[in-house]
Order: C-alpha cells, then structure tokens, then sequence
C-alpha cells in the first residue's frame, strides 16, 4: 500500500524523477560525442550517480527502502582542490551547430553543465512543496548533488579554456564588495536574547 502523500509534493516528486530520467537519457545522448577521456570519466560517473539517485527516490516513494537524507555526491580528489582560472583570454565565438556530426566536448560538458544547473534548481524549489520531511530531505540533498556535479563539471570546462570567467576592475569590485557592512542586531532581538535563561 502506497504511503499517504499530498498532492503538492506528489506532483514536486513526479518532476524531481521526470527531470532525472531526462537528464540520465540526455547525458546518454551526448555520450558518444565526448572524445576526451577526462570528460568521459567525469560523465561516466554522473550517470552511474544519477541512476543510483533515481532508484533510491523511487525506492523511498514506494517505502522499499528507508527515506534517509540521501547520498552525497563525492567529487574526485584531484577535482575537488581545484582553482579557478579567473579573466578571459580570447574566447571563441559561439555559434549553434549546424548538425550533430559538429558535436564535440565543448558542446557535451556545456549540455551537462546546463542540465545539471536546471536540475539544482527544480530540486530545491521542489522542496518547499514537500511535506514528508525524509523526503524532503532526500529532495534537498539531491539538489545539493546536482550543484556538485554542476560544479566538478564547470571545474572541467574551466580547466580547458571553455568556460572562462570574466572579472571587473578591482576598483569595481572592491566598491561593489565595500557596500555592504555587518548589521546590528535589532533592539527588539538584543532584548529577547537577554531575557533568556543561560543554557
């Protein structure tokens, strides 16, 4: 017998696992294309993740399995200290594809970046929908997946020059950064706090 789920969350849980199955076929797609065996190691394993994500919301959903927070995403080593290369250095034009046979790893790591960044977003927007709180959990950390992958994937790109990172002025930036100052407590708060017994 199916767990007893509103109709909210039901429909935020038929989006989270629609949107992963499209993601699954999709890296699928773009498989062949990716030549370099760096990003074919890397989408190789954002497959196997995905797959093992999908199974264990469904598994959770169906209460085969115990909804817990979910599995993290574990960014290889050698990615994880990585640095980003900040400035542009001659950028290449962009221009869409005239047909698939034009595919290369620019194209795939820029498509799996993209569904990875859609997904993070759907993810934790679906969460505020999600009553079940082992769900929501596991919905949230699935986001939390995403953004990681979103991020060993951009890491890669940045690496090989295809996704560069424009910087301002430091005047600009150090005005625009000065901005902002630490706030004061409000009164009514530093009131509150004092009344409080000592824990």
């Amino acid at each position: 017998m199916a767990a007893q789920y509103g109709a909210h969350e039901v429909m935020e849980l038929h989006e989270v696992l629609t949107d992963t199955v499209d993601g699954i076929n999709q890296f699928e797609l773009y498989r062949p294309y990716a030549k370099d065996p760096q990003l074919q190691s890397i989408m190789d394993r954002h497959i196997q993740f995905m797959v093992q994500e999908y199974n264990n919301l469904v598994n959770a959903l169906n209460q085969q399995a115990m909804a817990t927070g979910g599995t993290g995403y574990r960014t290889p080593r050698t990615a994880a200290g990585m640095s980003p290369t900040y400035g542009l250095n001659n950028p290449a034009p962009q221009t869409p594809n005239t047909s698939p046979n034009e595919m290369n790893d620019q194209d795939v790591a820029s498509g799996m970046l993209g569904c990875h960044k859609s997904s993070a977003t759907m993810r934790m927007v679906a969460t505020q929908e999600i009553a079940n709180p082992q769900l929501r959990r596991m919905v949230q950390q699935c986001a939390v997946n995403s953004s990681e992958m979103a991020y060993e994937t951009f890491q890669y790109m940045n690496q090989k020059g295809y996704y560069q990172v424009p910087t301002m002025k430091d005047m600009t930036t150090n005005t625009v950064i000065s901005t902002y100052q630490p706030a004061q407590m409000p009164m009514a708060t530093q009131q509150q706090q004092a009344q409080q017994p000592y824990q």
